[in-house]
C-alpha cells in the first residue's frame, strides 16, 4: 500500500428513495465509470469546506453536508485514497453537467445496472441493504 493516502471526499445526495451518481468523464482517470460526486480535499481545507467546494464546480449547486455515512481506504493502482462519504442535501440550485458526462438519481436496486469506481463498492453494498 502507498505510504501517501489521498483524503477524497463524496456526498450522498437523496431524492425519495433513490441516490445521485454522476459518470466520470471518458478522458480522466477512471474514465466512464460511476461515481458518488466529490473530489480531493486541498490542503487547508475540512472535509465540509471540500464538498461544499466540489459540488459547486462539479454540479453547480450548494449543499449542506451532515453526518458521515462511510469512510473507508481504498488502494488503486495509482494511488490510496481515504473516501468519506457524507449525507448531504442540495440547499440551492439544480444539478447540472459542468465536470461529469452524465449524471442520475438510482434506487438501490438499479446499482447493479452501473459500472461503479472500485472504491464505491463497500458503500454500493450498504445502500442495497437499506430498507
Amino acid at each position: 500500500m502507498s505510504s501517501y493516502i489521498t483524503d477524497v471526499v463524496a456526498a450522498l445526495i437523496r431524492k425519495d428513495d433513490k441516490f445521485l451518481i454522476a459518470r466520470r468523464p471518458a478522458h480522466k482517470t477512471r474514465g466512464n465509470l460511476w461515481e458518488f460526486v466529490g473530489g480531493k480535499v486541498e490542503r487547508g481545507e475540512t472535509n465540509h469546506e471540500a464538498l461544499i467546494r466540489e459540488c459547486r464546480e462539479e454540479l453547480g449547486v450548494e449543499v449542506m453536508p451532515s453526518s458521515l455515512y462511510m469512510e473507508l481506504i481504498h488502494e488503486y493502482p495509482d494511488m490510496t485514497v481515504r473516501l468519506s462519504l457524507y449525507n448531504a442535501h442540495i440547499v440551492s440550485g439544480e444539478p447540472k453537467l459542468l465536470e461529469h458526462s452524465a449524471i442520475e438519481y438510482i434506487s438501490p436496486s438499479q446499482i447493479d445496472d452501473y459500472k461503479f469506481c472500485p472504491a464505491d463498492v463497500e458503500i454500493l453494498a450498504a445502500l442495497r441493504k437499506e430498507k
